[in-house]
């Protein structure tokens, strides 16, 4: 993405956020967007959040940015000298970075405002139609990223290298931007987007500043338990943390180390709301990348800890979508990924209960056919797995 540097006397800045209008119920502000409306506004500029690919010749300058790669865009759009293209979603681990007074622009929070009083028109009037009662307090809670948070990065960076991330440009976690850089005093909550906040020298620093502050935080990213330490989960579990803990498990070649952590996270606290990411799909697609999604499952339920079932994807493919076990990775990911049913229901009974949903006499639902026929090829994994339940745990 780049920027020209004429400032005219009044500019006319269109700004477009690809998710907002390419994903279907996308509820998180575009950072960047956000970024580059607070640097052309204080510049006089006018700004647009353009929900449209039309009309760009009204506009000086139109800033596009994507996070997803699978975000649909017009085939036609194309770098100009006009629009700027950025981001994830176009350029994956290759995203070129914002110009350096850009990146460290207070963000414009106010961008979406216009977006979300429209969508919560349409909501109330849909509910009119229908006869139903209208709750303004519920309908805006859907908003609550774009309203209640500010967002940052304090720290940059991750020194991992997964194969299966986007964040490949550094090798190490540094300090990027102060708090204030990003924080205003009349934001309700404050959400990071860091990398690898524990994987930065400074870390205990830079958590003393947001537990000063007194105001609920969170990593949206998620944190990397592999360096939890006594030390480090003192001050997270007993911090103001807002919502879930959230990690990941992304190997089961670290299940031994993963076993150690959860030990760890559970000496210092019996939160409910310890969530893990849990990668399926990226090392294979077959039956020894199912038979390892359901052990750590299996571990997490062991410690209470919920999960949510990432289906790998590139920029170009994702690879589950083509294996015979396509129905699995679907069905694994939507009893996992709804907490109220991982919670109450076995994997079979949630399969089970797919087609009691059907008429009686209507054909086995792809659901639970996808675990029948799993379990016909391999028995010993189904009888292992399938039965297991959250809550059985939580009584032992």
């Amino acid at each position: 993405m780049s920027f020209r540097k004429e400032k005219t006397e009044i500019m006319k800045i269109a700004i477009i956020d690809a998710d907002l209008i390419g994903r279907k119920r996308h509820r998180f502000p575009n950072l960047a967007c956000e970024k580059i409306s607070g640097y052309w506004k204080e510049r006089g500029a006018e700004v647009e959040l353009k929900l449209d690919y039309d009309d760009f010749e009204i506009y000086d300058q139109v800033f596009i940015s994507k996070v997803f790669t699978d975000t649909p865009v017009p085939d036609w759009l194309k770098e100009t000298d006009k629009v700027h293209l950025g981001g994830t979603g176009f350029y994956f681990d290759k995203a070129p970075n914002l110009p350096n007074e850009i990146e460290h622009h207070m963000p414009d929070y106010r961008l979406y405002d216009a977006w979300i009083e429209s969508e919560i028109d349409k909501i109330h009037r849909n509910f009119d139609s229908q006869g139903k009662k209208f709750n303004e307090r519920s309908c805006r809670a859907q908003f609550k990223e774009y309203t209640d948070y500010c967002i940052g990065f304090m720290t940059r960076g991750c020194f991992r290298k997964c194969q299966f991330c986007v964040n490949q440009k550094y090798d190490h976690v540094f300090e990027h931007s102060p708090l204030d850089e990003f924080y205003e005093d009349n934001c309700k909550k404050i959400c990071l987007l860091d990398d690898n906040f524990l994987g930065c020298p400074n870390w205990k620093a830079l958590l003393n500043q947001l537990i000063a502050i007194g105001k609920p935080f969170k990593f949206k990213q998620g944190l990397d338990e592999r360096l939890l330490t006594d030390e480090k989960c003192e001050l997270l579990f007993n911090s103001n943390y807002d919502g879930d803990y959230t990690f990941a498990f992304d190997n089961i070649a670290d299940y031994d180390l993963i076993h150690k952590k959860l030990n760890m996270i559970r000496r210092h606290t019996s939160s409910t709301n310890i969530k893990f990411y849990v990668l399926v799909g990226f090392e294979s697609t077959d039956v020894d990348d199912i038979e390892n999604a359901f052990r750590r499952l299996e571990l997490l339920m062991k410690y209470q800890c919920l999960p949510y079932i990432m289906r790998y994807q590139d920029k170009n493919r994702k690879p589950w979508q083509e294996s015979k076990y396509r129905g699995m990775y679907i069905a694994m990911a939507r009893w996992g990924n709804q907490p109220n049913i991982f919670k109450k229901m076995s994997f079979r009974n949630f399969c089970e209960a797919n087609q009691a949903l059907k008429r009686r006499d209507a054909p086995i639902c792809t659901t639970l056919q996808s675990m029948l026929d799993f379990e016909k090829e391999n028995p010993e994994i189904a009888k292992k797995y399938f039965d297991l339940r959250y809550d059985d745990f939580s009584k032992r």
